[in-house]
């Protein structure tokens, strides 16, 4: 049975968790492009086997471990904007995925929650970084992030695809396990 901490999180969840922002922090040392690297990963993982709230937390933690390794290149409240851009992406990839569990068929489902978080975790999370640093900065800095964009969507892409893979090889067990 477990220990029962808060309404949804029992031992097992809560090992879980920890676990997935260890494997994030593992991640964030998988650079592709620079800062650009393997954290949002578990964080996708998470929000498909054990909820929105769950794969948000890691994906905030993730980042910050990933800025952390870095140096926190682009200042620390912007990595600040980043982590909670994650954070968002996690929980909008995790309530897709559940609001579409019985409406269409697993595969549309995860075709759909896919696209959701690529979306996400690239251009939506650059325009909130880029914004955040055009107010702390200014523009031109904000606008050097464009070159981003390409290898984030790719980066994006990878972490997405990886985790849907892990998440229909992991689903039958995780559920006798949680």
């Amino acid at each position: 049975m477990g220990i029962k901490i808060g309404a949804n999180i029992g031992t097992k969840n809560l090992v879980i968790t920890a676990l997935l922002i260890a494997l994030s922090f593992v991640g964030s040392n998988i650079r592709v492009f620079g800062s650009i690297a393997f954290d949002s990963l578990p964080g996708f993982l998470a929000a498909l086997l054990l909820g929105p709230v769950n794969g948000a937390a890691i994906g905030f933690l993730g980042h910050l471990f990933t800025a952390l390794v870095s140096g926190f290149p682009l200042t620390v409240p912007i990595h600040m904007v980043i982590a909670a851009s994650m954070a968002i992406t996690m929980l909008g990839f995790g309530f897709v995925h559940k609001a579409l569990k019985n409406v269409v068929s697993w595969v549309n489902n995860l075709i759909i929650t896919g696209i959701v978080g690529i979306v996400m975790n690239g251009p939506v999370s650059l325009a909130f970084s880029a914004g955040a640093m055009a107010f702390i900065v200014g523009r031109e800095a904000a606008f050097g992030l464009l070159v981003l964009l390409p290898p984030l969507v790719l980066a994006s892409v990878a972490n997405v695809i990886l985790s849907i893979v892990l998440f229909k090889t992991l689903e039958k067990e995780a559920k006798k396990i949680l």
